[in-house]
């Protein structure tokens, strides 16, 4: 099975030939204004991004600079101080069937008793409704997933029993099994070896080939050109974003990886001002 066919795999109905004059399609993504403060320290400051259409987006930043609170606030999974997100033109919450996931392995409980296939199970109880469980088909496509990311193999083995990169395939066969539109990743390579970080990029270059959108937060500074055809430069403000070999320039990691501490008492300062204006 070719990835198109796989990935197309399942879809209820063909999307319908837009007239000539049809309006244009919602950007797949509008942050506008974001700010996140945790205890008035400010993590993410006055983020404006908004993506058009479907990519393959590494989000670049030095540890500490908002990448993984900036999916966590797109997603309504972290309170915003100010701003709006909107997702294929609608508020995040009315699109949750169409979000994938895959959070940081260091925020999973792995002793929790589920099989590797249970977890790939769960990446299909978005589309079956209140009180359905999974059925045949759900455990065959699960199980379609688990082969796509090489873990058939391992489907009826604790989750806990795995070593860390086949946790994180676990983790990406259930955010496959989602059947979504748009994917966010929160440092899927961290702790993996060179062959799971080629399958994982594999998959995602497939995704991003038929059609979807790909978020992930990466720290790799030598692989982004090589993984990525957009980029997002973040360290608290958005620094730059757009195509790769436009925005992942050796002035603009200066202004990313550089200036810091300045921008942290601007952002503190300003935090304090608005909560005294309120």
């Amino acid at each position: 099975m070719n990835s198109a066919s796989f990935l197309d795999r399942g879809d209820a109905a063909a999307s319908a030939t837009a007239a000539p004059d049809a309006a244009p399609p919602a950007p797949v993504l509008d942050v506008h204004d974001v700010t996140v403060a945790y205890q008035r320290k400010p993590v993410l400051w006055d983020v404006d991004l908004t993506i058009e259409g479907p990519c393959l987006a590494g989000i670049v930043g030095p540890n500490g600079a908002g990448k993984s609170t900036l999916i966590k606030a797109i997603l309504g999974l972290v309170p915003m101080a100010s701003g709006s997100v909107h997702l294929l033109g609608r508020r995040v919450s009315s699109q949750r069937r169409k979000i994938g996931y895959v959070p940081q392995r260091e925020s999973v409980d792995w002793e929790f008793p589920v099989t590797v296939l249970d977890v790939v199970l769960m990446g299909t109880y978005g589309r079956l409704g209140w009180f359905r469980r999974p059925g045949a088909a759900e455990r065959s496509w699960a199980r379609e997933c688990l082969d796509r990311v090489g873990l058939l193999h391992l489907a009826d083995r604790q989750i806990g029993q795995l070593s860390g990169g086949q946790q994180q395939r676990t983790f990406l066969a259930r955010a496959l099994a989602q059947r979504a539109e748009v994917y966010f990743m929160d440092e899927p390579m961290a702790g993996v070896d060179a062959a799971t970080e080629a399958v994982i990029f594999d998959l995602l270059r497939d995704l991003r080939a038929s059609g979807k959108t790909v978020f992930v937060v990466h720290h790799d500074l030598r692989t982004v050109s090589e993984y990525f055809d957009y980029t997002i430069l973040l360290n608290m403000r958005l620094i730059a974003h757009g195509p790769t070999p436009s925005t992942f320039t050796a002035e603009n990691l200066r202004k990313t990886y550089g200036g810091r501490l300045a921008i942290l008492e601007a952002a503190g300062a300003a935090v304090q001002a608005r909560e005294r204006s309120e």
